[in-house]
């Protein structure tokens, strides 16, 4: 059998984790067994369908490299086709029309709701004779589902899903204006599109047991079912917008690499022993819907951070800085005059977390800054620190050979001349270079960021010390 799988977002939003989550199962289950994956926009819901989120579905697939085999199809392009699939089960007496009012249909749910009954249609159009329907008058198109026995699947993550066909009612599959109904369509597209496998949010398990009587009314084959359960967020609720991002693009914009982001979905409620870090041929060899947990999954963004930064240390640079360089624009940074971003990448990926802080923490290797930060100076911007600051200044002037090796040498030396301690030297030197406290290696900050820079840093450090001393 050829494996086909599909991702099959509502274009009314964003692109969800969840949502991304499922894309990455479909695409990997799809890519293990050398099948192919399938994008579709369902669209059907015109009022909040947009644009707009299409777009940004297809942004956060693109940024997640989730490339698809076929498609994209938009369902509003395939009407034709939902109601030719309509007609088809009309005439074979599997749908019938409707016609009974909004009122009507309230007042049968307010007594079912009185008497503690299954809420649902009650069939009362289901045997209507050709001479009691009038087809002109306002109607719906319902599905007659069967009042006997029971539907059964194994779902490949769940086990085993049994419903009585008398907890299912007869579901409309067109409405009032000719419009087929999400279920219908889903139906017909998979059919159509020859999907092998269904794998989506354990959200649709309650549409599985219908869908697949729509399917055999069809007489068609039953693809295999995948529900994933639900993300929680860190305090056990069910992840949303007051956790903080749960758009894709949002995790691209606070700073994580998609390298990162994709190796924490798969992990969220699938494992491989003891595994944490998977490349993505790593994934395609060991996933398996088998391995997937029964049970919700909670968000950890202490361990996407930890994802993160393993990425951006170990990544060619090459690779990092092709998501950096939409940080470093945003942040308006000019690189022109200062070092080989592509040296700073490893440097610095040991001391943050995110792209966006990484972003931070290299400026002062490309522009000044205007005063230092606040913590750093009142720690190591001491009058005791004026003395260390004027020697190392006069050794950094007169020194011709710029290399980390020298200059770590040369800030030795002058904690060997004041016979200090290299930090008393190094921490008053590091922050006014800097201007904060937090750099690589001193020798190979004075390094990238100059000469010139440096003498002027230090001077304006001396200012600064000389200034607290007269508030003194």
């Amino acid at each position: 059998m050829t494996v086909k799988t599909r991702f099959a977002p509502s274009p009314t939003g964003y692109l969800h984790v969840g949502g991304a989550r499922t894309a990455l199962y479909s695409w990997l289950y799809a890519k293990k067994h050398q099948g192919d994956f399938v994008l579709r926009i369902e669209d059907t819901d015109r009022e909040r369908s947009t644009e707009e989120s299409v777009a940004a579905i297809f942004e956060g697939m693109e940024w997640l490299m989730l490339g698809h085999d076929e498609g994209p199809f938009y369902q509003t392009q395939r009407f034709d086709r939902y109601k030719e699939q309509i007609e088809h089960l009309l005439e074979e007496g599997k749908a019938y029309r409707c016609y009974c009012s909004k009122e009507r249909l309230e007042k049968l749910r307010e007594e079912q709701q009185a008497n503690k009954q299954n809420i649902g249609y009650d069939g009362h159009c289901r045997n209507l004779s050709a001479d009691e329907q009038d087809t002109s008058k306002p109607h719906v198109i319902r599905f007659k589902n069967p009042l006997e026995g029971k539907v059964v699947f194994n779902d490949l993550i769940k086990g085993e899903i049994a419903v009585s066909n008398s907890e299912l009612d007869d579901l409309i599959i067109a409405r009032t204006d000719g419009t087929p109904t999400y279920n219908f369509t889903v139906v017909v597209d998979d059919l159509d599109m020859g999907i092998s496998h269904v794998i989506r949010g354990d959200d649709h398990v309650n549409n599985t047991p219908r869908q697949i009587n729509m399917i055999e009314a069809l007489g068609s084959e039953v693809p295999k079912y995948a529900h994933v359960p639900m993300i929680l967020g860190e305090d056990g609720k069910r992840l949303s917008k007051r956790h903080g991002a749960v758009g894709v693009m949002q995790y691209r914009d606070q700073g994580y690499l998609p390298q990162a982001v994709l190796n924490y979905l798969v992990r969220l409620g699938w494992s491989h022993g003891d595994q944490e870090v998977f490349s993505v041929e790593e994934m395609i060899e060991h996933f398996d819907l088998k391995d997937v947990n029964r049970a919700p999954s909670a968000f950890n963004t202490e361990k996407l951070n930890w994802l993160n930064q393993h990425y951006m240390k170990s990544l060619p640079a090459e690779e990092v800085l092709k998501h950096l360089q939409w940080h470093i624009d945003q942040a308006g940074l000019e690189l022109s005059q200062g070092p080989d971003i592509k040296k700073l990448i490893p440097a610095m990926a040991e001391r943050v977390k995110t792209l966006k802080e990484l972003v931070l923490a290299v400026q002062y290797f490309y522009q000044d800054y205007e005063e230092f930060d606040a913590k750093a100076a009142k720690k190591h911007l001491r009058p005791v620190a004026r003395e260390p600051l004027e020697l190392a200044k006069k050794k950094l002037s007169e020194q011709s050979e710029w290399s980390a090796e020298q200059l770590h040498a040369l800030v030795s030396a002058t904690a060997e001349e004041l016979e200090l301690g290299m930090g008393k030297v190094g921490m008053p030197l590091r922050v006014a270079v800097t201007g904060s406290g937090m750099s690589p290696d001193l020798g190979i900050t004075l390094e990238w960021i100059g000469k010139e820079r440096v003498i002027k840093r230090i001077d304006m450090a001396l200012e600064f010390i000389a200034e607290r001393e007269a508030q003194s």
